[in-house]
């Protein structure tokens, strides 16, 4: 314990005596939010849809088709009753839900006016209101049809309208999507950067030898140099935390211990993928380009992070649950937004504790002591 304690010492005075290191470490994240924060926005494609009809009429079905065969939707559900929605939307199975009403058939035949609900994750915002644009104007054109087969047409529109509701953010803001990303992305790259040089920055300074002639085991080595990027870390995620939830505003609806404890198995990824990437480097520089070009880019951009991934390609899809950051993403917006818990994010946590693992064994696999 004692010599693990000198190494981990020895690595904090390194970053101490480095002021542009300490500068990227505390500054760097502060301000890559507040701009980021401000500016990042996304797009949406396609959504997937679930429905429930309680009806169940040549009426209803008209306009569920009429779902099913628009590109913008996917009907990935039909639910027996609107008790279940609640369970698509809070896993993200599905972002909107339309709930078809009894007695819908008997009131078009009726030429009375019939109101069917839409029901929307408010989560991520800019999907949402293009998604909600999509029904709206659907449920418009199909009660134009309507109106011009069955009634006058200054009642055009009046015969099947739709009410929307939006659950976890009512009111529609970017911040509160984008914000928890960020989190996630920069705990990323801070944490899988600097790490990423830990082995790298000893073959450069010659120091490796050093540490070869001592009696640290492997595993001393490793843990005595991703300790002290850990406590970095955490640190970050108080800083951003406290920028995110007081600055931004944006709500924490759920355990903030929870948070830290998903925090922790992410940090075991970053730093177990930093490390595997020292182990393959020669150089700092290498480490860097490496860690940039062949890790954080594809990850930022498959994650679902910028590009919602129910609308990559098929073939690209299945690449996505290599990524550990696409779910740590779905744990931060369902524990900020949704207030949901493990018994309905396990699944991504399981997963996330599973690469870290992974990631770090082929690292200590890779590391060693001796030099080549």
């Amino acid at each position: 314990m004692r010599r693990l304690l000198h190494l981990i010492r020895k690595e904090l005075i390194e970053l101490r005596q480095d002021p542009r290191l300490f500068s990227i470490v505390i500054m760097a994240p502060l301000l890559q939010l507040t701009v980021l924060g401000y500016a990042a926005t996304t797009d949406v494609k396609n959504v997937p849809l679930i429905v429930v009809d309680a009806d169940r009429s040549p009426g209803s079905r008209e306009l569920i088709s009429r779902f099913e065969a628009a590109d913008h939707f996917t009907v990935v559900g039909m639910l027996g009753s609107t008790s279940e929605i609640a369970k698509w939307l809070d896993r993200g199975d599905a972002w909107m839900a339309l709930s078809i009403p009894a007695g819908y058939g008997h009131h078009l035949e009726a030429g009375q006016p019939v109101t069917v609900q839409v029901v929307a994750d408010g989560t991520d915002s800019n999907s949402t209101n293009v998604a909600l644009g999509y029904a709206r104007a659907l449920v418009g054109g199909y009660a134009q049809e309507l109106a011009a087969e069955r009634l006058r047409p200054t009642r055009v529109e009046r015969l099947v309208n739709a009410k929307i509701r939006v659950w976890f953010n009512p009111g529609l803001e970017s911040r509160a999507f984008m914000i928890p990303g960020i989190v996630a992305l920069l705990l990323l790259v801070v944490t899988t950067n600097l790490s990423s040089m830990a082995i790298v920055r000893e073959k450069e300074i010659g120091t490796l030898e050093q540490l070869n002639v001592t009696p640290l085991a492997r595993w001393e080595l490793i843990v005595g140099k991703l300790l002290p990027y850990a406590f970095i870390g955490l640190l970050d995620v108080v800083l951003v935390l406290l920028v995110a939830i007081y600055w931004f505003e944006v709500p924490m609806r759920g355990s903030l211990v929870l948070l830290f404890a998903m925090s922790l198995v992410y940090l075991l990824s970053t730093l177990g993928l930093g490390l595997f990437i020292s182990t393959i480097s020669n150089t700092q520089q290498q480490a860097m380009m490496t860690t940039t070009f062949f890790f954080l880019i594809p990850m930022i951009y498959l994650s679902g992070f910028i590009f919602p991934i129910e609308n990559m390609p098929g073939w690209i899809q299945p690449l996505t649950y290599l990524i550990p950051l696409r779910y740590f993403l779905v744990i931060l917006r369902g524990l900020f937004l949704k207030g949901v818990g493990l018994e309905t994010f396990w699944p991504q946590a399981l997963a996330l504790a599973g690469w870290g693992i992974v990631i770090l064994t082929l690292a200590t696999l890779r590391s060693s002591k001796t030099l080549r």
